[in-house]
Formats: C-alpha cells, structure tokens, sequence
C-alpha cells in the first residue's frame, strides 16, 4: 500500500484504526504480562581469557558458582571486643536465614583473621550465594540492605557490597519518563500555541512506546535482555515517537494554513513528511541493528527491542497520527494559548529565512566556526579510557559505597578489584609450579597480596587470588593485568602443563574493550555504507550522503569528548549527582554511535528532504536552502528540545550508565541540531551549489526510484496558490 492510500485510507476509516491500535496496545500489555519474559544482564565474551577463567571456576568449583556479596562492618573500637563480636555474629546470622544464601566466612571464623584489618576496627563477612546475582530477585539484596540498615547503630557501622547488592540499589526513578513528557508538552506548547495540536504527537508517542515496551519484554523471553534495555528504549522511543508525529503534525497545520481541506492536509503532510519519517526511522533501525554485529548476546536483545520500538512508532506515526488528525479536523488550532500561535504557512518572514540568508552570505566564515567548535569540543575523545565503573562511583548515600570506601581504607584500594587466576592442573605435581607461580607474584611490583593456591577436590584446577595495590579504576592496574598476562604467568609456568587465565571485573573491562575494538571497525563500516547508499538512492545525489555521514561522525565524536570530559575528567560531575570521575564503559561508545548516528540522521533526512522539494520546484540551490531551511527549523529545534529534555531527564536515575547515556545523546542532539543542521549544512550547501546534487547518469540510471519529497496531487491544491517570491 501506498503512502496515498494510506493516507486515505488512515483518514476515512479513522475508527477502525484508533480501535486496532487500542487493541494492540492492550492485548500486547497482557501478552507480555503472561509471557513471563524477564530482563537478564548475562554477559559472555566469546573465547577470551577473562571468560576462560570465569569457565574454568563454574566447572571445577560448583560448590562457589554463585556469586558473593560482602558484609562490611566498622566498630567505635575492636572487632575482637566481646560486645562488637556478639553484634557481628547476630548480624550475620541474620544474612544466614536470607533466601539463596548457602554459606558465610566471618571474621570470626579459623582463618578468618585475613578478614580483619590491621587496624583492627574494619572487618568484613563474605557471604556465599547459590546463583550468579543477575540469576537472584532484586528482594534478596533488599532484604540484605534492611538488615544492614537496621543493624548500623550504636557505634557499629554495617554495610553490604557486591553486584547482588547493587542490583537492588539501583534503578532509573519512575518518574523519569514523566518529567520527560511533561517537558514535551511544554515545548510542544509553545511551538504549535494550540493544545489539541500539541496532543497529537503526545499520544502517537505513548501508544508507539507502550507497545514497544511490551514487545521488549515478550522478546525477553527468548533473547538476553539487559535490565538498562527498556530505560534506553524508553529514551528512544520517546524521542523519536514525538519527533516523528512532529514533523508530520506541522507540514499538516501549513497545509491547512495554506488552505488545504484536512484530508488533503493529511494526504500531503504523509506523503511528504511521512515519507522522510520512514526515511530517517529506517536509519535508526540499520543503526541500531548494526550492534548485532558485535557478536555480544547481550546487546542482541537490547539492538531488537530498540529497532522494534522505533518501527512502532514508525507505524503508529503513519497510521495511528492521520487518523487522530482526522478526528481533529479544522480544530486542530483550537485551545489556543494566547500569544503562542503562529502561521505555519509564513516561514519566509521567520527569523530562520533571514539566519540561512544570513549564513548564504557568508558560508566560508560560518563553515570554519562551526568546524572549530565541534572539534574542540571532540578533543577529550581522544583521552578515553574505556573499563568497568565500579561500586566506587555509586551516588554516596549507597550501602555498596559506603562498603566500597570501608574496604579501600581497611585493606588497600586494590582489594575491591581482586584479580582470580584460575589454572588447569592436569598432573599432580603441578602444585609446585602453582607455588613457584605464588611467590612470584607476591613480589611483582603492583601486587599487594596473592594468595596461596587453592585446589579443588579433583586436584584439576587451582584458584589464586592476587589483590593488586593500585585502585579497580587506575590504569596502572590494567598494566599490571598485562604484565601478568604476557610476562609474569608465561615465565613461571613455561615447561609444565599448567595453564593460568586472569579472570575478575578489571580482566573483563579489558578483554571487552579488546574485542569491541577487534569488531567496530565492522559495525562502523556497516552502518555508514548502509547510510550512504539509503540517503544516495533517496536523494539522487553522492554529495548529500556523504556530507551527511561526515556531519553525523563529528557530531557525535562531540558527543564522546562531552561525555569523557564529565565523566572521565569529572568536570561538572557533582551537578549530576556524581562525585567523582571513572572509566567510561567500554561497550558505551559503540552504542552511542549505533543510537546518535540513527538519530542525528532523522534531522538531516528532515531538512534535505524539505530542501530537496524546494529545489526540485525551483531549481535553485540558493533558495531551495533558505525555504528549507525556514519551514523546517523551528520543528527541527523543537523536536531537539524535546529529545534533549527526554534524555536529560534520565540522569536523575541513580545508574551511572544511564546518566552518562543521558548526557551523551542529549549532548549529540543539542550539537547536531544547532552547529550542524543549523550551520555547517546551510553553510557548506552554499559553497557546494548545484554540485550537491550531482550524480552520475550511469548511476541514476541503474538505481531504484525511492522519494522522499513524494508529489502534491493537483487535486490537493488549494484554490489560490502562492506566488513565488523573489529573492
């Protein structure tokens, strides 16, 4: 079906559409409910050392599968005073009697004076559980935080750490997604001044995002969906939901404003509006499919649930939205509020017509500015330093900080990154080497304290735990974990048959950052191949996608050195609740790229789109630019406003990704639609001219016809046209 008939058919059976969505939007509600699907953050790496390791243990140590977690205390004096002692082993016999809990080591236990610091006023438990802590409900943790809580009193601080415990502590407020639509709803006020037209968008958003979240869950089901996926769908949903009715909400009322009837308003406003939104949808989802790529189960789940989401919405905006403007009619305009309204049809006598002449004027000046600044604000990217964040950037007034900043003061600021060597022993004499292996690593430079190996029942395997003497976050214990790795581990055991993997939360950070850099240069050249060739086809032009890819990578190299200069730099990180800087995440850059770049093209397909419709009437590069420009500015800079207030909203969760993924995209956007469309495109279109649409013969003539701009069917005309302006 086409567009057209879409539109059609959208309009007059307008009922029949509204009644189908409802019906979706309820029974896939139910559907997800009674699907059971639950949000899982398991995480492999395909065949590297830290999951060799990881294996290994599971395998050879089942009774330690599970994962543990730490009870922290800290006493006015000695741990080993009877009165603190009697408290602790109250404590923790409470822990003993929470659900999954299979074992505890107290302090108090033979050997367990390793437990205790030298200090002897910090001491921690360590408590055994039967799963891994994405396998255990969030209740446990809670459970486990109440007793702590109920017990820090009286001269005994108690505190818990560990990934158990920080499940249960974090989480994004449920009121981030309202904050986010009620700032909609103003911005929307104020760029369309009518409360029913400001609806509109609104509700083809909700009813796009609400289906999208069911289908994430009912996906979560059969596929690895991480806990953060239906935060960052919801991010992406609201964003583009409201973005895409707004676009074609606003090429509407200047159809009406130009006296179009509303159905020819709406048949217009699909075919051309609608037309740029499957468009730029469609680059969403390449993008956002590309993480398929990274062969890393769980962003399979997160890269389907998101492109699901986007293609509701999608949908919704080309059924849902032309159905309700039909039920709107002429009252579009209606609820007005006073002083906000504004002629849509008028776009010559914006300020944004006199700003692209402006920029006409001078391209070379504008284009060298605009270049400048995004450059420098890309700087800082070059400096990232991708790892793990830790419990040591928890918001302060977490139990897994508290517990974090204990055990750095009482046993050094390595110990909350221990390192577990696990090693294949298949000979009975390889206890020697392990022991040769020990002591030499009890005397390499960054190490604070290894452990004596610990066989299992089998005598096939071997544990040592190295506790580095530099912090989780520093790089100076990622060049210890190599150093072990290529030298340390390869000399003293080489002759024997044993073999060592360094496994633990650091190894990981490393080996994903590893084998992220091994796979992007896949996903990147992907996704931009497959970008260029959709905006080459669509527009008819070698010029325009390519200087689109350009402008979407600087954008969002911007986007990256915002991000490392807050929160790996800690400039301004105490405004979002942050106290100190950290590693960035190494999975974050890829996925920031494969959502900004989706994202950041939507604008560029929103205004070449209109500039291309102008060009093909006029035949003028010069004024096609300007009335493009003009019609398409303010939707442009308040669809911005809207997605920027989406994200922003998510950083007054407590998740530090979601906060640094908050920043990144709004940072984006706010670049890509201020600097990039609204003055490095104007500008460097100016110094192209006619050249920007060029394209071979032959190549035209071999590619498929797909447009964007679409055609006004003469019926559709009003019965005065505009007269054209000269300029």
């Amino acid at each position: 079906m086409s567009l057209a008939a879409l539109a059609r058919f959208s309009y007059h059976r307008r009922r029949l559409v509204l009644v189908l969505w409802v019906v979706a939007l309820v029974g896939l509600g139910f559907l997800s409910s009674a699907a059971g699907g639950e949000y899982r953050n398991n995480f492999t790496l395909p065949n590297v050392e830290s999951q060799r390791a990881f294996d290994l243990l599971r395998t050879k140590f089942p009774s330690q599968s599970g994962d543990t977690a730490e009870v922290v205390f800290k006493a006015d004096g000695k741990i080993t005073d009877p009165a603190v002692q009697e408290r602790i082993e109250g404590v923790l016999d409470q822990m003993g009697d929470v659900p999954h809990v299979v074992g505890i080591v107290s302090p108090y236990d033979e050997g367990g004076e390793r437990n205790v610091a030298q200090t002897a006023d910090i001491a921690y438990a360590t408590i055994q559980f039967d799963k891994r802590a994405n396998d255990i409900p969030k209740s446990v943790g809670t459970k486990i935080i109440d007793i702590t809580d109920a017990e820090s009193r009286d001269g005994l601080q108690v505190e818990a750490g560990g990934q158990i415990i920080q499940n249960s502590e974090q989480g994004a407020p449920p009121a981030s997604s309202g904050i986010a639509i009620l700032a909609a709803i103003i911005i929307l006020l104020i760029s369309f001044g009518s409360v029913i037209a400001m609806g509109l968008p609104i509700i083809t958003a909700l009813f796009g995002l609400g289906i999208g979240i069911s289908g994430l869950m009912i996906i979560a089901t059969v596929l690895d969906v991480p806990e953060f996926a239906p935060e960052v769908a919801a991010m992406i949903g609201l964003g583009v939901g409201i973005d895409y009715a707004l676009f074609i909400v606003t090429r509407h009322r200047q159809e009406l404003h130009s006296g179009h009837t509303p159905e020819q308003a709406v048949h217009i406003a699909l075919t051309t509006a609608g037309r740029a939104v499957l468009l730029a949808g469609a680059t969403v989802v390449v993008s956002l499919l590309g993480m398929l790529l990274m062969g890393l189960s769980f962003l399979q789940g997160l890269a389907i649930g998101a492109s699901l989401t986007v293609l509701v919405t999608m949908l919704a905006s080309i059924t849902l939205l032309p159905a309700i403007l039909g039920f709107a009619g002429h009252n579009i305009d209606k609820l007005r509020v006073p002083g906000m309204h504004r002629d849509e049809s008028e776009h010559r006598q914006s300020v944004w017509f006199r700003w692209s002449r402006q920029v006409q004027k001078h391209p070379w000046l504008y284009t060298i500015i605009g270049f400048v600044i995004v450059v420098l604000l890309g700087i800082p990217a070059l400096r990232i330093h991708l790892g793990n964040s830790d419990a040591g950037l928890d918001p302060q007034s977490f139990t897994t900080r508290h517990a974090y900043d204990l055990l750095s003061e009482g046993f050094g600021p390595g110990f909350n990154g221990p390192l577990v060597l696990a090693a294949a022993t298949p000979n009975p004499d390889d206890a020697a080497t392990l022991d040769e292996l020990q002591q030499k690593l009890a005397t390499t430079p960054g190490v604070a304290q290894a452990s004596p190996p610990r066989f299992n029942e089998a005598g096939t395997a071997a544990v040592i735990n190295v506790i580095p003497s530099t912090a989780p976050q520093d790089t100076r214990t990622q060049d210890l974990i190599n150093n072990l790795r290529d030298d340390v581990i390869p000399s003293a055991i080489r002759g024997s048959d044993v073999h060592v993997d360094v496994g633990g939360a650091v190894a990981v950070g490393i080996d994903l950052s590893d084998y992220l850099a091994q796979r992007l240069p896949l996903f990147l050249g992907a996704v931009l191949i497959l970008s260029f060739l959709l905006l080459m086809v669509v527009f008819r032009s070698l010029v325009v996608p390519l200087k689109a890819v350009i402008m979407n990578v600087l954008s969002i190299a911007a986007a990256y050195g915002v991000v490392v200069a807050i929160f790996q730099w800690g400039w301004g990180i105490s405004l979002l609740g942050v106290d100190k800087g950290g590693p960035i995440e190494a999975f974050v850059p890829m996925m920031l790229f494969a959502i900004l770049f989706g994202l950041s093209m939507d604008y560029e397909v929103f205004l070449i789109s209109r500039i291309r419709e102008e060009y093909l009437k006029t035949g003028r590069n010069d004024t096609a630019v300007a009335d493009g420009l003009a019609s398409t500015a303010r939707v442009i800079t308040a669809a911005a406003a809207i997605m920027i207030a989406v994200f922003l909203s998510f950083v007054l969760g407590d998740t530090r990704v979601i906060k640094l993924f908050g920043i990144g995209l709004a940072s984006a956007i706010f670049i890509d639609a201020t600097l990039v469309r609204m003055l490095l495109v104007p500008a460097t279109m100016e110094l192209l001219g006619d050249a920007n649409w060029w394209l071979p013969k032959w190549l035209d003539r071999i590619l498929p016809h797909v447009e964007v701009e679409g055609h006004v069917d003469p019926d559709d005309e009003p019965e005065e046209e505009r007269e054209p302006v000269s300029v």
